[in-house]
Order: structure tokens, then C-alpha cells, then sequence
């Protein structure tokens, strides 16, 4: 006989915005529900203890992951978001906190050990600096490496590559051996060869008045 088990269904939202909410108080600066998905902003300065709120009074046990995203043209151009699980209720959440380049983010080690790492990404491919992590360092680009590759204004391609050389047995960094058209692209430029014209873009039509000519 096969017996089969069925996977256990994620608990409803419904309620559950309103009580957190409430529960996380003068600390919350905003709450949502996104896709199926709580979302709720904390004070940057009160993140641990809004975190430990949910942990020990909420159940929801276990980081699941740390996250960035990048907005240039706010003042505080970074989100950090933090995916939480909760192992009783079956529920996760999102809570977000925002940064600047220069405004620390506290480090949640103190919660969960393995935010030494998951924080340790977001610096090296953000920029975003986590007060109190004793090891803050990259951990997957080389050590030499310049600037933060998911920024949004970092270059497609970047400007140096590195590989190993086999004559000099060590690492070497080389220029980037590809063209360059595009590093300095302006978002408004129609791709070459196609036959739409792309939403907002005032070039295309300029093109296509001299094409008819």
C-alpha cells in the first residue's frame, strides 16, 4: 500500500496583517499584502527588535534569506528584505528595512548565525554596510574587487576580468576584451533591426523620418 502525503497548506493572510501590524506598533512604517505576500516595513534603527518580536513572539522561527534592491534616485537607495518562516503556522513574510550608502543596517547575527553570511552577500553586491556583523567582507566576488555588481548603475560588463595564468601562477586582472557600444547606453536608443517601436522611446521616430528620406 503507497501511502501519500500531501504537502501542508500555507496559512491564509486574512487576519494576520491586522495582528502583526498591531503587535509590531510605533516600530512599522508600513504594511501590505503584495502577490500573495505580507510586506512590512520596519525602522532601520528598531530592525533587531522587531525581528525578535516576530521570532519569539510570533513563531516565525527561521531566516529564510536576505535580499537587496536598488533604487538610484531615492535618498535611501537601498532595500534590504528579510524572508521570514514561520515552521508552526506554515507562513512566511517580508519585512523590509531601507539604507542609504552611508546609514549602517544592524546585523541580525544575533538572531540567526546564518545572517553572517546572507548579510555578507548583500554587502558585496550592494555596497550595503550591516553594523555589529564581526566579518563583513565579500564572499562571492574576488577580494580585489571594485564597486558592487547589482547596483544599478554599475557597468553591464564591467571594465577588468581576471583569470588565472598558468606562466605567472597567480591571478591576474586584464582589461575586458569586448565592445564597448553599449556601456554608455541612455535607455532610449531602439534595438538595432527591430520592427516595433518601443514604448516612450522619442529616438525610433526620428530614425524612421530620416530612413524615409
Amino acid at each position: 500500500m503507497t501511502i501519500v502525503h500531501s504537502a501542508p497548506k500555507f496559512a491564509s493572510n486574512e487576519g494576520v496583517l491586522d495582528s502583526l501590524s498591531a503587535a509590531l506598533g510605533d516600530m512599522l512604517v508600513a504594511a501590505k499584502e503584495e502577490h500573495g505576500e505580507i510586506v512590512l516595513t520596519v525602522a532601520r534603527e528598531r530592525l533587531v527588535e522587531a525581528l525578535t518580536l516576530l521570532r519569539d513572539g510570533h513563531e516565525y522561527q527561521q531566516l529564510m534569506e536576505i535580499a537587496g534592491a536598488d533604487y538610484p534616485a531615492r535618498a535611501e537607495r537601498f532595500d534590504v528584505v528579510y524572508m521570514l518562516l514561520s515552521l508552526t503556522k506554515n507562513h512566511r513574510l517580508l519585512i523590509k528595512v531601507s539604507a542609504s550608502e552611508a546609514t549602517p543596517v544592524p546585523s541580525v547575527t544575533g538572531l540567526w548565525p546564518v545572517a553572517g553570511w546572507l548579510e555578507r552577500e548583500v554587502f558585496d553586491m550592494y555596497g550595503v554596510l550591516f553594523a555589529g556583523n564581526t566579518d563583513l567582507r565579500r564572499i562571492l566576488t574576488d577580494y580585489g574587487f571594485e564597486g558592487h555588481p547589482f547596483r544599478k548603475d554599475f557597468p553591464l560588463t564591467g571594465y577588468v576580468e581576471l583569470r588565472y595564468s598558468e606562466e605567472d601562477k597567480r591571478v591576474v586582472y586584464e582589461p575586458v576584451q569586448l565592445a564597448q557600444d553599449l556601456r554608455q547606453f541612455d535607455f532610449m536608443s531602439p534595438w538595432e533591426g527591430a520592427h516595433y517601436v518601443l514604448p516612450g522611446d522619442e529616438k525610433a521616430a526620428e530614425i524612421d523620418r530620416g530612413a524615409a528620406k
